[in-house]
């Protein structure tokens, strides 16, 4: 091997100094954090492969508009976070993050990014989803923008003024439900609607696990949560918003006239797996908080997908079979 092959010293320094600058710009991102994606785009998952079932949707369709559901999702995750702000929220809560243990030494809060840094940062995240979004119809068009802007942009400043931030983060996070409808069909029917509101309570029960990881800290930081609201009850409420999750899922199936498959997998799995998570997490350990909610954005979000896919794939298969014997 010629010396001119050999990495020289100089250039390895160089190389490593280039990583090191881009670290607070990858941890902005939390895409580190890969739940947090994952949270926002199975609404979005759920709701597309339930139109493709209802709309007849072609197999190599559905999948490429499952693609760009997932992009968009990394995007907005970057965006709005587990919570509707990565970005956003960072900039918002700089003040609050460094009075919080886990949060101290997020890029923001510990001067490694400035605040104008990460305000054109998050212009360039805005302006890659509005440029997927171009040519979509004119409701598919005003949800984007009402997701992107007050839903996503206003949910940093709820947890300053109610107990209830969750509530408003389960309007931003799952608007992909009622997106995927209206991208493809143009309407929002009824099932739509009773799925959107099973994802909503859904949000609340995971974001709820999720802030008691740090309950003492935002308690001396002014920050409210409906963990902190749910006190000594917060296992019985969130028994309570796990049921309105499983009966929104319950109503959507047969208002959309899913059959077997997905009653079994994504009502019946879910709420298996809903029940043994509710016993078996410790909402006083940060620890046990972070794995419940990491389990959220990857098992039972996976789980009820495969309901829904595994009911859409049966109806197309059964739709070719009838085609097939009536020639």
């Amino acid at each position: 091997m010629s010396s001119s092959a050999v990495p020289t010293h100089k250039s390895l320094s160089l190389t490593q100094t280039f990583a090191a600058s881009l670290q607070p710009w990858v941890n902005l991102t939390r895409v580190k954090f890969f739940a947090g994606t994952m949270l926002v785009f199975w609404p979005y998952a759920w709701g597309l492969t339930m139109t493709a079932r209802s709309a007849d949707v072609p197999i190599p369709q559905f999948f490429y508009l499952l693609l760009c559901g997932f992009i968009g999702a990394s995007l907005s995750h970057s965006l709005s976070s587990v919570c509707a702000g990565c970005v956003w929220n960072d900039i918002l809560d700089r003040n609050f993050d460094r009075q919080v243990e886990r949060t101290k030494n997020r890029p923001i809060a510990s001067g490694k990014i400035s605040v104008r840094g990460a305000v054109l940062f998050l212009w360039a995240h805005l302006g890659i989803m509005l440029w997927m979004v171009r040519d979509v119809n004119a409701l598919a068009w005003k949800i984007a923008l009402l997701t992107m802007f007050p839903l996503a942009g206003l949910y940093p400043l709820m947890k300053r003024i109610t107990y209830w931030p969750q509530a408003w983060l389960g309007i931003s996070m799952n608007a992909g439900v009622v997106m995927a409808w209206a991208f493809i069909t143009g309407s929002i029917p009824t099932s739509a609607l009773a799925l959107f509101a099973g994802t909503w309570a859904w949000t609340i029960w995971y974001d709820t696990i999720y802030a008691c990881q740090d309950k003492k800290d935002d308690i001396n930081a002014g920050v409210k949560s409906t963990a902190l609201l749910f006190g000594n009850y917060i296992k019985l409420v969130l028994a309570f918003f796990a049921s309105i999750m499983m009966g929104g899922l319950i109503l959507a199936g047969i208002l959309n006239g899913h059959q077997l498959p997905y009653f079994m997998l994504s009502v019946g799995g879910g709420s298996l797996y809903l029940a043994v998570q509710l016993y078996a997490v410790d909402t006083d350990s940060p620890k046990s908080c972070w794995a419940a909610f990491h389990r959220n954005g990857f098992n039972l979000g996976a789980l009820i997908w495969s309901g829904f896919l595994a009911d859409y794939i049966w109806k197309a298969n059964a739709s070719v079979l009838s085609d097939y014997v009536s020639l």
